[in-house]
């Protein structure tokens, strides 16, 4: 089947079914997932459907659900173990000041923080914070706000206010997707203007992310690719977007 054909195909069966993963697809279509994610992005670039975490839906569709963080700590955890251990290696050294962003894989990197590295931890997610309270080097500030049902993380006025005060040495990012085109993006406005105040608070920011998320875009950019350093993902990452990433100035860091 030549190309032109199978992604024909893909937005056909979309179209009829709703909302299909990429796995899903790669197994009905015997090709890679990675060829998938392709077909995907020239479909969403002629409009027949529209990306999301995982998978796609028919281009009509209003794609503002958003996943609760238990399904979301669900899905790649292979690849986010991986991302959360390759990230230790971007520790600033001891002493230091992080900030964590709330998400299934910040989640996982705070629970692997060396026992013996000394850091000042500042976080807005309360899972991420229960991972790490109780240890004996860290200082953990968990920072002001409501807290989402959705994501387990304050956010508002007072967490971007306290944010704002901060110069950290690293910053810990989480995002619903990344793309070229569009930079990062969630789909909350709330949380986005967290995870602004986030990517502005630290002398170098790191986003941790697996590869289902690049190319997606949800409806709200928080952080363009020029103001991010560090993309660790894993090596499901589409050689040509690693390729487009490390031209746009983002280090790629493949666990």
């Amino acid at each position: 089947m030549y190309a032109e054909e199978r992604q024909q195909a893909i937005a056909q069966l979309v179209g009829q079914q709703g909302r299909l993963s990429v796995a899903r697809l790669a197994e009905e279509f015997a090709v890679t997932t990675e060829t998938v994610r392709r077909d995907l992005s020239s479909l969403e670039r002629l409009g027949l459907v529209r990306r999301v975490h995982g998978g796609a839906v028919p281009a009509g569709s209003l794609t503002v659900l958003e996943t609760g963080l238990g399904e979301r700590d669900q899905a790649n955890t292979a690849a986010k173990d991986a991302i959360a251990a390759a990230a230790l290696e971007l520790l600033p050294p001891a002493g230091s000041m992080i900030v964590l962003d709330a998400g299934s894989t910040t989640a996982r990197f705070a629970a692997l923080l060396p026992r013996e590295h000394r850091l000042t931890v500042v976080t807005h997610a309360v899972p991420v914070a229960a991972r790490i309270a109780g240890h004996p080097q860290i200082d953990l500030y968990l920072l002001p706000g409501r807290v989402r049902p959705t994501t387990h993380a304050a956010v508002g006025a007072d967490t971007v206010a306290a944010l704002a005060e901060l110069r950290a040495d690293v910053a810990f990012l989480a995002t619903n997707g990344i793309s070229l085109e569009h930079g990062l993006t969630t789909p909350d406005r709330d949380e986005a203007a967290t995870k602004r105040a986030i990517a502005g608070c630290a002398r170098l920011t790191v986003v941790l992310a697996d590869s289902s998320k690049i190319g997606i875009e949800t409806q709200l950019r928080f952080a363009t690719l020029a103001d991010i350093d560090v993309l660790v993902t894993d090596d499901g990452i589409d050689p040509a977007d690693r390729r487009a990433l490390e031209k746009a100035g983002v280090e790629v860091v493949v666990a």
